[in-house]
């Protein structure tokens, strides 16, 4: 599997091989959406990956979507990341951080004064939250007005503005897994009947806009954005997701952003489609056939899409979660430790920054 450790080019970062850590919600930050020492260590332990991309961090208060996550809207949160980066790049790594508007994925419970979460319709998610006291349903969003979706936009930009600030190699933006971009690309979740709604051109629109701001904001080879064709997480549903995704990809080639980062599921002829029409590098999660979606990605399965051509790098989650010292142990054919659901979210250092190494025993 030689070809997960070739060195690659994303964005103007060379990457010392093209293993991918992908954002994953651990929802560890209690204090205010700071991040703490527990999350530097946890970040810090995975530095030899090629590129880190965090978990989602919300732009903005209305934009969080669970509890326990981490956000980049202030100045002590901002503050609070530097050390992560820190301590990645003193290893030796690269490390984005994934802004993530979770738009109607959310609930007055997280939010001051009670406020409704917020989507491009009126369209419940169908979802609940978690919190301690219990599951909540997801209660039906407030749609946006036009004025909402310019300061939305903005506060895209402002939060990458502050990815930078905080010493981060650039950002990726979360298009994917039914939150806020990909809740206006789908029109099982966009019903709007303005320049936000209806056809393919107008669906796109928000995400283009997003992308085009951020980009502006800190410079497009440090942009990435992450799609999830077809998918149907939290409740969205596509009926035409490859001209509409054909469509995204053509609007946003001439950026010359950082990256693409495609979440398979389950077909890679629409993977295909999708490299065909994107000129730049594209980070892939590799799930070629819808049984490959009953188990994690594995580090096979990464360098046949290399081979293939259908990739530029590959991005494992459970993987990185369970293994810190991952790129020693596919060198060593394994063997890898198991993740432990119980501890995927919330909690101490235990499911964590506990797993062991090849060094520190198996």
């Amino acid at each position: 599997m030689n070809e997960l450790f070739e060195p690659v080019k994303i964005g103007k970062l060379e990457l010392r091989n093209r293993l991918v850590m992908s954002p994953m919600t651990r929802s560890r930050v209690v204090d205010a959406g700071r991040v703490n020492e527990l999350t530097v260590e946890y970040y810090g332990q995975r530095a030899e990956a090629g590129l880190i991309i965090t978990e989602g961090i919300q732009p903005s208060v209305i934009g969080q979507g669970y509890i326990w996550t981490p956000g980049l809207h202030d100045a002590d949160q901002t503050e609070a990341w530097r050390a992560v980066t820190e301590a990645v790049h003193a290893r030796g790594g690269r490390i984005f951080a994934q802004i993530m508007h979770s738009g109607r994925v959310g609930h007055p419970y997280l939010y001051p004064d009670d406020a409704l979460p917020v989507g491009p319709s009126p369209i419940p998610s169908g979802e609940k939250l978690f919190t301690p006291e219990g599951m909540l349903d997801h209660p039906t969003p407030r749609e946006l007005t036009l004025e909402d979706i310019a300061r939305t936009v903005e506060d895209f930009a402002a939060a990458a503005r502050n990815a930078i600030e905080a010493g981060f190699d650039g950002v990726e933006l979360h298009g994917a897994n039914g939150y806020l971009i990909q809740q206006f690309l789908a029109d099982g979740s966009n019903r709007r009947t303005d320049a936000y709604g209806g056809s393919i051109p107008n669906r796109i629109r928000f995400a283009a806009e997003v992308v085009r701001a951020v980009a502006d904001a800190i410079g497009p080879e440090r942009v990435g954005l992450r799609v999830s064709p077809g998918g149907a997480a939290n409740g969205v549903s596509e009926s035409d997701s490859e001209e509409l995704y054909r469509a995204l990809l053509r609007e946003l080639a001439p950026l010359g952003l950082a990256y693409l980062h495609v979440m398979e599921l389950g077909d890679r002829a629409l993977t295909r489609t999708l490299r065909a029409e994107w000129p730049g590098a594209l980070i892939l999660n590799p799930h070629p056939t819808p049984e490959a979606l009953s188990s994690p990605a594995a580090p096979e399965d990464g360098a046949a899409a290399l081979r293939e051509g259908v990739a530029d790098a590959i991005a494992f989650a459970q993987l990185w979660l369970a293994n810190p010292d991952l790129p020693a142990r596919i060198r060593a054919g394994g063997p890898y430790n198991e993740a432990d659901r119980a501890t995927f979210y919330g909690g101490d250092h235990r499911g964590y920054t506990d797993y062991p190494t090849l060094e520190s025993g198996v």
